[in-house]
């Protein structure tokens, strides 16, 4: 039995005198092969509801061969429950009297009672007079058409509406799709990134990235995501920002083998997250420095080695050198503040703090030191080269009595029950961060201590 009913019709001959047709497949198994050849389900019926053709696929899907379905009236008693019968023959036979497809979803019964959700698309089939003759249906099963909506619906809700980056990268590691969050993460248009090497989007980071799309191009997806710091270019400038980023790799669903189309790359902008940990770490390790100074320097029999123990304990990640200044005597009384060298670290050699005093003469600061302004303000004064590089940034260093290779300085006023004794100076060479707010409050509350210990060691002038 072929997917169609045969109808025992035979070829009507032609013209009088001419020869019957050489006989060839008949209209109805040519078009049963037809109908068996295609991927989807399909099945007709006639104006009466009775079941015409049954192809493979619709086999396939409901278990029922085309010789236990051909002849059948409808589906009722076999390929839908009794209940739902007389909706599902009047909503297919509805199409013989409609203009064009009717979709409809109805819930059929395979051939071990289970039930598959199926649409369905149906349309009218016309008799020679263009009379209603029956009704030809196509259907498949719901969920396929579901994944696949379900599919696209995802892939446009990532590129619009998701909270995260979406970039899909090109096997050149170029971005070929970018989603709005992703855009403004890399402070440009969703267009204008597209093609573009990473290069020039990054101004650091973009090493550690292409690495990571290269690993995942050829070994495949990371375990878990991976915490990335990067600097983004942006027309206001560069920004450090950090990205939890994962990856997935992209292969071709239509090739036998998997074929990389490229790689998936999510990502979230968690910065200040991590800058919060990162400074209440900062803020930890500096309470527990101050802690330990505190204990180291009260077993010290002299107040004035006190002094360069806080300062030791102060410069572990703090600082790369530091120096005490004292006000000289009489230096609060003049015109011009006087300071005299009292404690240093170190500048050409690692090693302790050492007590200096220079034989009590004062130090040749200019007007206007940042050491000067901050005694003369009794606040804290902060100080960098800027932008200025090599023989200018060691000239700037030069005249301000820094060691060399100093770029960021921060001067702290020493007082103690109201009076002001000096100040410290923290400084830091290029390949430190310049000092900022919190660095300042540090810096407070190490000369708090220093003041204290200069009080009670009562470094008078003449002593220096």
């Amino acid at each position: 039995m072929s997917a169609s009913r045969r109808s025992g019709a035979t070829d009507e001959l032609g013209p009088e005198g001419s020869e019957p047709e050489r006989e060839g497949p008949a209209g109805s198994d040519l078009l049963a092969a037809l109908l068996d050849g295609m991927d989807a389900a399909l099945c007709a019926f006639d104006a009466d509801g009775v079941v015409t053709h049954w192809n493979r696929e619709a086999e396939r899907i409901l278990g029922w061969t085309a010789e236990e379905a051909v002849g059948r009236a409808g589906f009722a008693g076999w390929a839908v429950r009794s209940a739902d019968a007389e909706e599902v023959e009047a909503r297919l036979m509805s199409a013989m009297d409609a203009p064009g497809r009717q979709v409809n979803e109805f819930a059929l019964l395979t051939k071990d009672g289970r039930r598959v959700l199926v649409r369905t698309q149906s349309a009218a089939v016309r008799g020679p007079g263009r009379e209603p003759a029956g009704v030809y249906c196509a259907f498949s099963e719901v969920h396929a058409q579901i994944d696949l909506e379900r599919s696209i619906a995802l892939s446009e809700a990532l590129l619009e509406d998701a909270g995260w980056g979406v970039v899909l990268v090109d096997a050149d590691l170029r971005p070929a799709v970018v989603n709005a969050y992703a855009a403004r993460a890399l402070g440009a248009g969703r267009t204008s990134v597209l093609g573009r090497p990473l290069g020039e989007l990054l101004a650091q980071g973009v090493e550690e990235l292409e690495s990571a799309l290269t690993h995942v191009l050829a070994e495949g997806a990371p375990p878990a995501p991976a915490e990335m710091w990067v600097t983004v270019r942006t027309p206001e400038g560069e920004r450090r920002r950090c990205w939890r980023s994962g990856f997935v790799r992209l292969s071709s669903p239509l090739a036998e083998e998997p074929v990389p189309l490229g790689v998936g790359w999510l990502f979230q902008d968690v910065t200040e997250a991590r800058q919060g940990e990162q400074e209440a770490s900062l803020l930890r390790f500096r309470t527990q420095q101050l802690h330990r100074a505190a204990r180291a320097a009260a077993e010290c029999e002299n107040p004035a080695e006190a002094v360069t123990v806080h300062l030791d304990f102060a410069l572990a990640g703090f600082a790369d050198h530091a120096v005490i200044d004292r006000v000289a005597e009489g230096g609060t009384d003049t015109d011009r503040v006087r300071l005299v060298r009292i404690a240093e670290t170190p500048s050409g050699a690692p090693g302790p703090c050492r007590l200096d005093g220079r034989a009590g003469l004062p130090v040749l600061y200019a007007d206007g030191h940042p050491a000067l302004q901050c005694v003369e303000r009794a606040g804290t004064v902060r100080a960098g080269a800027g932008s200025l590089k090599g023989d200018a940034a060691r000239e700037w260093a030069s005249a301000r009595q820094w060691p060399q290779g100093t770029v960021h300085a921060l001067c702290t006023v020493l007082r103690s029950r109201g009076r002001t004794l000096g100040a410290v100076t923290f400084l830091r060479t290029s390949h430190r961060t310049a000092f900022e707010r919190a660095d300042a409050m540090y810096a407070e509350d190490v000369a708090a201590h220093i003041a204290t210990a200069l009080d009670l060691a009562a470094l008078l002038p003449e002593e220096g």
